[in-house]
């Protein structure tokens, strides 16, 4: 199972309501919790994010829905990501940066600076990677689009994209999509591209700052543990994104972490901590932050945590800080629990 970030539906929500749906029926015939459609930070499954998109342009009619809602999100979705990437020197670095981190927004995603697909020296290709067969149409047209209005965001005039590359035949008129890109449209390519000016890449970014930009990589490469972090700080990062889109349970966390189940128990035992110790902690954090700065009703927050009812969440407050969830809501809007 590969997930991604919520933020990903940044715009969905809007976009089914203009369109006279509701965006949690899709939600729930997908498989995806209501709360992803509000929140940056869950980790849903890839394929219900994908699954989605095609339920509700299916439903709504709306062949170019991806698009649709690319035009609603921003760069600023990409949370981290986006600082480290709006203010790297370069637009190679730019380029480097979102290869290495992209992840931190789906792990599934890739995206690549290639040779022109026609071979003219003066141009590259910028390959945008999605692991799912067949090709989701309206997840490629989220994803490109997106793509398209990061650049355009970060280089202004200086873009000059060259054309854009389908790996599917859409069911909306091309000239949707030119309208969209401003560029020619290429349907039955091998993968999602969009062509640009080579030396592109060699040119600086504006108002970028080197110090935020090396301040942001050392914030991903510390939320974002690798391989040779510790087991602890693995399992917390799983937790902390994906609390209420999946169970919080060791054996799905061990797949996610790539370890059988009794292993990643005796590596945490051996590092003096539980599954449940971690888990517990996790919790305490998310609590305290969804209490004090968001006004969500207390079964949300409950469902977000994980809990399976309102009641085990004053069960755990109590625990926590010896009082209630709407008490600690209180303290926090004085200054704090």
């Amino acid at each position: 199972m590969t997930v991604i970030r919520s933020a990903g539906l940044r715009g969905f929500r809007a976009t089914v309501a203009e369109l006279g749906g509701r965006a949690e029926d899709y939600a729930r015939e997908a498989g995806l919790p209501p709360a992803a459609l509000d929140v940056d930070d869950l980790l849903v499954p890839d394929r219900a994010l994908t699954a989605v998109l095609e339920l509700a342009a299916e439903g709504l009619r709306c062949p170019d829905l991806g698009l649709r809602v690319a035009a609603r999100q921003d760069f600023g979705m990409l949370g981290p990501l986006a600082l480290a990437i709006q203010n790297s020197p370069t637009v190679a670095d730019a380029l480097e940066c979102a290869s290495r981190y992209l992840f931190v927004h789906a792990r599934s995603l890739s995206l690549t600076l290639v040779d022109d697909p026609y071979g003219a020296p003066d141009v590259a290709a910028l390959r945008y990677g999605l692991p799912v067969r067949p090709v989701p149409a309206q997840a490629v047209d989220l994803g490109l689009g997106f793509l398209h209005r990061s650049i355009g965001f970060l280089l202004g005039d200086r873009y000059r994209l060259r054309s854009v590359e389908l790996p599917h035949t859409p069911a909306a008129p091309l000239s949707v999509y030119e309208e969209f890109f401003q560029a020619a449209v290429h349907i039955g390519r091998e993968a999602p591209m969009l062509r640009l000016p080579r030396a592109l890449a060699h040119e600086p970014l504006p108002g970028g700052d080197e110090r935020t930009w090396r301040l942001a990589l050392a914030f991903l490469a510390e939320q974002s543990p690798g391989e040779d972090a510790s087991t602890a700080a693995r399992v917390r990062a799983v937790l902390t994104r994906s609390l209420g889109t999946m169970p919080p349970e060791v054996g799905v966390v061990a797949r996610l972490v790539t370890l059988h189940p009794r292993t990643l128990q005796r590596r945490l035992a051996s590092e003096g901590t539980t599954f449940a110790a971690v888990l517990d902690e996790v919790r305490r954090e998310a609590a305290e932050r969804y209490l004090t700065t968001t006004r969500m009703p207390m079964s949300q927050v409950a469902g977000l945590l994980g809990l399976s009812e309102q009641s085990a969440l004053s069960r755990c407050c109590r625990r926590w800080w010896g009082t209630t969830p709407s008490a600690v809501r209180r303290r926090g809007r004085g200054g704090g629990v």
